[in-house]
């Protein structure tokens, strides 16, 4: 690789942080980790760079040549080892044969940070909405035989009520562009609690398909839930068997899918537990890394990712 296509590519450090330090997809091993990648893109960084610098030590100026070697290659690659010549004005380490390359990766590493810590406060929002998500497929589980009209009415308009909720909490930030877009643990977990309420099987030995048949269903465009409760009422009036049976099968199915999203080595604490390596690679380093680097430019989130960094500053009491 040329320093050019480094340059052009930003050193490709989004990919660098998402598919090396398993944050791009959950599946990856655990051995991909962030610390061991950067240290992989530093030295080919530097790598780059150093038969420029040799040749430059063979002309007359052998001195700083060998001293500018030294100092950018110096021992195996890592933040501790940075470069000790201060930064200029412009906060570019000029140090380094192309200072630029290095700065603009600074300034990705200064967006990730901002991002990655937002990304946490809503992915820990999220596990806490998915409880809440179980508790009200599990008290769908109280309905049978016995129950009015009237309780089962209001029990399924209360699920849909607890269910749109979850729904206007997090589906602006799963829409394209949006913080939890690209996190598969968020979509994935959207994707299942929908398919969830869809699935028709709820209720099939006693003649019911699922819980379209009973009146609740879920918009296409709007991911929002509603019930249809002359539906249900007419499906009570002839099969009030099938509906409290289905209803029951479905608190079961419901509460158990989101559950296993919650779930130790499942989607979101895999992806919460990646999130606080990263974090706190970066907040360990950030010194050392600008050092080496340059301060790069600060990061500039957008109203989504703000709000929630926000929120991950409240928590934590970091500052971004």
């Amino acid at each position: 690789m040329s320093v050019n296509a480094i340059s052009t590519t930003n050193l490709d450090f989004s990919r660098l942080m998402a598919s090396k330090a398993g944050l791009s997809g959950e599946n990856q091993t655990e051995g991909a980790d962030f610390l061991s990648s950067l240290k992989l893109r530093m030295a080919d960084f530097k790598s780059q760079s150093i038969d420029t610098l040799i040749s430059s030590a063979m002309q007359s100026d052998i001195g700083q040549g060998a001293s500018r070697l030294a100092a950018l290659f110096g021992n195996p690659p890592s933040p501790s080892n940075a470069a000790s010549a201060p930064l200029s004005t412009s906060g570019r380490n000029t140090s380094l044969f192309d200072p630029e390359s290095a700065y603009r990766m600074m300034s990705v590493i200064n967006t990730r940070e901002v991002t990655y810590k937002a990304e946490l406060s809503e992915m820990k929002d999220m596990k806490s909405y998915l409880q809440r998500m179980q508790q009200e497929g599990i008290k769908l589980g109280e309905i049978d035989e016995t129950s009015t009209p009237e309780a089962i009415r209001s029990s399924l308009q209360a699920f849909a009520d607890a269910y749109n909720g979850w729904i206007d909490r997090f589906d602006e930030n799963l829409e394209d562009g949006g913080l939890l877009a690209g996190t598969h643990a968020a979509t994935a977990s959207q994707w299942e609690l929908e398919k969830s309420v869809e699935n028709f099987f709820n209720g099939a030995m006693d003649g019911v398909r699922g819980m379209g048949d009973l009146g609740l269903s879920i918009d296409p465009h709007t991911n929002m839930a509603s019930l249809d409760t002359k539906r249900l009422d007419t499906l009570m009036s002839s099969n009030k068997k099938g509906v409290s049976n289905a209803i029951r099968e479905f608190s079961a199915n419901f509460a158990k899918s989101a559950e296993l999203l919650n779930s130790d080595g499942n989607f979101i604490p895999n992806r919460l537990s990646n999130l606080d390596r990263v974090i706190d690679y970066i907040d360990r380093n950030k010194t050392s890394l600008q050092a080496e680097f340059g301060l790069g430019d600060p990061a500039k989130p957008n109203a989504l990712v703000a709000k929630a960094l926000a929120a991950y500053n409240t928590t934590y009491g970091s500052a971004a």
